[in-house]
């Protein structure tokens, strides 16, 4: 993975990003794929944006500079992220005790374009400092900053979408701005959403939380009457939520349940937690977690845990069953 540093103002980070791509000679609107209705509705995203977080716009507009494209074009890439096409399979839980809180996530996508993915440390004006794990640039799919809150993104279906801000961005939101569970819940609320996620976030004094969202409901779900543990994995699981969830190839095919399952199952019955068993969980060890068939073009490609009581950070680069966590010492917090 990619390891950037990004401080300053928005813009020119942004600017700076995009012209060491282009001066790699990388043309990064090949991969934009954008269709007319895919321009339309980014446009509308764009104005949605603006409202609630143009800072995030700074940095895309930098990009769009540096890699000398068209600002409308490379927003409308970014922001279209999650709303038309299944983007990733992932896993996430948090759990605590008296000596541990800690979040745990697989990040599952293709492995056509392991070599691009990122985890970047962001120290930028008017916001917190936060270390972000990404397939895609701008947007995160999991991170933690620097008041030790931690959040990341499970994708889901799309029955539904209107302009807003998708899975990745509300993340980076959240990374950004938010001290709190309970800050995190208040910024959510009033957020225009566009695709259709859960967002496991955790903090330092052991709240935690799954937003089950999209962009007509909402619901936040916690830790059950004895248990102090959240999983979510690529289905919606409160009642409130099942009119929106009718694709069951996506559980078929990349085993959504049984990963929740693995989850749940173990941490249900174990009462050792700690950071070694979050990272056996990742690593397929109680169940089916990261166990995919490489040859398809699916892999686990990097796992998180973040150690909030004792501000650690592990990172496997790779799928956790063949590769080692590793500490990551960029943040302070």
């Amino acid at each position: 993975m990619h390891k950037p540093r990004f401080k300053g103002k928005h813009y020119d980070v942004g600017y700076h990003h995009g012209n060491f791509i282009y001066k790699k000679g990388v043309k990064i609107e090949q991969y934009f794929n954008l269709t007319k209705e895919k321009e339309e509705f980014g446009i509308k995203c764009i104005g949605e944006c603006e409202k609630v977080f143009p800072e995030v716009l700074e940095e895309i507009r930098g990009l769009a500079d540096g890699t000398k494209t068209e600002y409308q074009d490379f927003a409308s890439f970014i922001l279209c992220m999650y709303c038309f096409e299944f983007q990733n399979w992932c896993t996430c839980f948090a759990f605590k005790d008296d000596n541990s809180i800690v979040f745990g996530r697989n990040s599952d996508f293709a492995v056509s374009i392991e070599e691009q993915y990122e985890s970047a440390f962001y120290n930028l004006e008017g916001g917190y400092s936060f270390i972000g794990n990404s397939t895609a640039m701008v947007q995160m799919e999991d991170g933690i900053n620097e008041h030790g809150l931690a959040a990341g993104l499970t994708f889901n279906n799309l029955e539904v979408t209107k302009p807003g801000l998708n899975a990745g961005i509300l993340v980076r939101y959240i990374l950004e701005k938010c001290k709190t569970v309970t800050e995190s819940l208040e910024h959510l609320a009033i957020m225009p959403v566009a695709s259709a996620q859960t967002l496991t976030i955790v903090d330092k004094t052991g709240d935690m939380v799954v937003v089950e969202c999209n962009c007509e409901k909402t619901v936040v779900i916690r830790p059950k009457d004895n248990e102090n543990f959240v999983v979510t994995a690529n289905h919606f699981v409160s009642a409130d939520m099942q009119q929106y969830q009718h694709n069951e190839e996506l559980y078929a095919d990349y085993r959504s349940k049984d990963r929740y399952q693995t989850a749940y199952s173990t941490l249900k019955t174990r009462n050792d937690y700690s950071i070694e068993l979050a990272q056996d969980i990742l690593s397929g060890k109680y169940g089916f977690m990261c166990q995919y068939d490489r040859s398809k073009g699916l892999d686990t490609v990097w796992s998180s845990v973040y150690d909030l009581k004792n501000n650690k950070i592990y990172r496997a680069e790779g799928n956790p069953s063949r590769v080692k966590f590793k500490k990551d010492n960029r943040l302070q917090f």
